[in-house]
């Protein structure tokens, strides 16, 4: 890997991931990080396609004209605004909106306008997305200018053999094949992890036990409310960064903190009441494999805990 991209690369790597002080980080490491660098990857799930929600067509965005560096003369994209966000509470009001002054860059009151990725620009009065053109201006149906913060919990399980519950070993890999909690999105129909949007002044901790409780539990853990509170207390952050999200736009785009929640023996995340409940149609333990499709960029972020967890691909 080229020097320049591999300090970069580097830097990222400790800011978002954490590689500790020694700052040794494997290249193994560092070309999955270049992958998510700005300039180096290139967004495909918010190019090329009709709007969700929507019936706008972004302008076509070819591979080679897909950075802001790159020269594209006959960018013309549309701009979109959906009209659920006319009147929200957690969306920003429009950009041209004379009482609307915003601190880009910075936690803004209790809205972070904070990228995980680094500084944004400002162009011509509006946040440019870090990794490039999507074919559409505006916020879509995304309610804040700029980054839109998240937060997924991905709870998962070793897939049980028998009643006994011994982790099943697959027999190609040699390998314990792990399970998770999986949704399915009533507005796709796309299976996800069960995240949501970090409301402004919460922490990230208790927007992923919320959106869990909410989506996999109906906001019910009945009589295993206690084991649930504790069982959310301690994870493994696994990423932060921007999201390949189709409803990303030129102006407006997703970024997450991933955090895995691992149940080593099963005894307790195997007792949870899952039904679907908030924007969920169902919910149910998905395993986990190179075949699985995943909503937006949730196949990446599951593949990190695969491997974190040495499970069958």
């Amino acid at each position: 890997m080229a020097g320049p991209v591999r300090q970069t690369a580097c830097r990222l790597l400790s800011a978002v991931a954490g590689s500790g002080s020694s700052g040794a980080v494997s290249d193994d490491c560092v070309g999955a990080m270049a992958r998510i660098i700005p300039g180096i990857f290139k967004h495909s799930r918010c190019r090329n396609s009709v709007y969700p929600h929507s019936d706008v067509r972004r302008y076509p965005v070819p591979d080679e004209s897909v950075f802001w560096t790159q020269t594209y003369a006959d960018y013309q994209p549309p701009v979109h605004e959906s009209p659920v966000l006319q009147g929200k509470e957690w969306a920003d009001p429009d950009i041209d909106n004379p009482s609307f002054k915003p601190n880009w860059n910075e936690l803004d009151g209790k809205v972070n306008r904070v990228s995980f990725i680094g500084a944004y620009e400002i162009r011509d009065g509006c946040p440019l997305n870090p990794f490039g053109r999507t074919g559409i201006r505006g916020r879509g149906v995304l309610g804040r200018w700029g980054p839109n913060h998240a937060a997924d919990p991905v709870v998962t399980r070793w897939k049980p053999d028998g009643p006994e519950g011994h982790p099943l070993v697959h027999p190609a890999s040699g390998k314990r094949v792990l399970q998770m909690c999986a949704i399915e999105r009533q507005d796709c129909g796309e299976w996800a992890i069960p995240g949501g949007m970090v409301d402004p002044g919460e922490k990230v901790s208790a927007t992923l036990r919320r959106e869990f409780l909410e989506e996999t539990m109906d906001n019910d853990a009945g009589e295993m409310a206690g084991e649930v509170e504790q069982f959310f207390a301690a994870g493994t952050e696994i990423y932060k960064g921007y999201v390949d999200d189709p409803r990303n736009t030129d102006c407006a785009w997703m970024e997450t903190v991933a955090v895995n929640f691992h149940d080593g023996s099963g005894s307790v995340v195997g007792r949870f009441p899952l039904h679907a409940g908030d924007d969920a149609a169902q919910v149910r333990w998905m395993d986990v494999g190179e075949g699985v499709k995943l909503y937006a960029s949730h196949s990446n972020i599951v593949k990190r805990v695969v491997d974190m967890l040495e499970a069958h691909w």
